[in-house]
């Protein structure tokens, strides 16, 4: 297949909301278990480790109706909270033995709960993050919490989790954000090469397969994508901003890159590129993915900071890209994006960024309005440019 007919086939793929790749997986593997992770960020590593295959549950992107999820949880929360709650009361996660959820928002921790409540054969993590990152302690603390999830992953596929097997997954976790991360090297400076659309279904693909089965996969299509034959076109460059969570439709990236813009950043999938620079190998492995986190780790409104504040990496991000406008593309009710939005906004105002912004949810299927809110704010950037 070339490189189109490669991405259409992942799209069938990711499309299908009863994980097939799962499926096929567990019947190969039918003695080790499937953990689900809830976004943003979640240690992959520690079940890669274990010997189990992380996966990624982002909702079900509008592919199934909520008929049962809204009897236990509220109808006015976030779409990706209740079709993920669907996907599970239809037994569409019944291949899953564990899942993780983290301390992003208020609806993340409900729904770690109403987990525990609703399927209490499944393995229910709620991690928690540190906050005050200025603080010594704070290694020390996320170390202590990445030591409870490895011990009761120990428990749940009764093997030992080494030192040797932590460092094995944290150097195949670290090759594949490399390849990621070449991804969007590609989309920032041929941007005409590689699409969003289709570099977030790359992306999307690791959340499905193994680490080393997707890493295989982009070392087979990078240099393809280098091969095609693609004209550039006077288009505007502008970063995304606020889809760090739930996941926009696939039609409105198209929808945003047909009206005439170069997407060349964003914070889709941020867990595939959350580290700006490799985990260390040496010393304490669950000690080196504490203080990554938190001496390392991209920016995002639902991470804690010291005293380098959002706002200035995210006016570097937009001088770094030679970004010439900021699109807010946030979920309805997503509080973290919502509250971040009026921040950023007044920054961009102060530094003379031009920006637009409007919401989605997974059950978006009209376009047109964004289309032409697009079409214009890109006839503004053009002309003040």
């Amino acid at each position: 297949m070339n490189f189109e007919e490669k991405i259409e086939h992942y799209r069938v793929i990711i499309d299908d909301v009863s994980f097939p790749t799962v499926k096929s997986w567990k019947e190969k593997h039918p003695q080790q278990k499937v953990v689900g992770m809830f976004p943003v960020y979640t240690p992959y590593e520690l079940p890669h480790a274990a010997g189990m295959l992380p996966v990624g549950v982002l909702g079900a992107g509008g592919k199934i109706e909520i008929d049962h999820a809204d009897s236990r949880i509220q109808s006015f929360v976030c779409s990706i909270a209740r079709s993920t709650l669907e996907l599970g009361l239809t037994e569409r996660l019944k291949n899953f033995d564990a899942l993780y959820f983290t301390s992003i928002c208020d609806v993340a921790r409900n729904l770690s709960g109403i987990w525990s409540t609703n399927f209490p054969e499944q393995l229910v993590e709620y991690i928690h993050f540190p906050q005050n990152m200025n603080t010594t302690s704070a290694p020390k603390h996320y170390r202590a919490e990445l030591q409870k999830l490895a011990n009761n992953l120990e428990q749940l596929c009764g093997k030992k989790i080494s030192n040797e097997d932590l460092l094995k997954s944290i150097s195949a976790f670290n090759r594949n954000r490399e390849l990621c991360l070449q991804l969007y090297h590609i989309k920032n400076t041929t941007p005409h090469l590689l699409s969003t659309y289709e570099t977030y279904i790359l992306l999307r693909m690791g959340t499905l397969l193994s680490v080393e089965d997707h890493t295989q996969l982009l070392e087979e299509i990078l240099p393809q994508i280098y091969e095609r034959n693609r004209v550039p076109r006077d288009f505007v460059r502008v970063m995304l901003e606020g889809s760090f969570c739930e996941q926009p439709p696939l039609e409105l990236m198209q929808v945003i890159e047909e009206a005439g813009c170069y997407i060349i950043d964003d914070d889709l999938l941020l867990h595939t590129r959350w580290f700006k620079n490799a985990v260390p190998l040496n010393g304490d492995p669950l000690l080196s993915l504490a203080e990554s986190y938190i001496q390392n780790s991209r920016y995002s409104s639902v991470r804690h900071y010291g005293n380098n504040p959002r706002k200035e990496q995210f006016v570097n991000k937009i001088r770094e890209g030679k970004v010439d406008g900021v699109i807010f593309c946030a979920p309805k009710f997503c509080e973290p994006a919502l509250l971040d939005y009026v921040v950023l906004k007044d920054e961009c105002e102060k530094q003379n960024i031009a920006y637009m912004t409007f919401e989605y949810e997974e059950k978006m299927g009209v376009f047109e309005t964004v289309r032409m809110q697009v079409e214009t704010f890109v006839e503004s950037v053009l002309f003040f440019s």
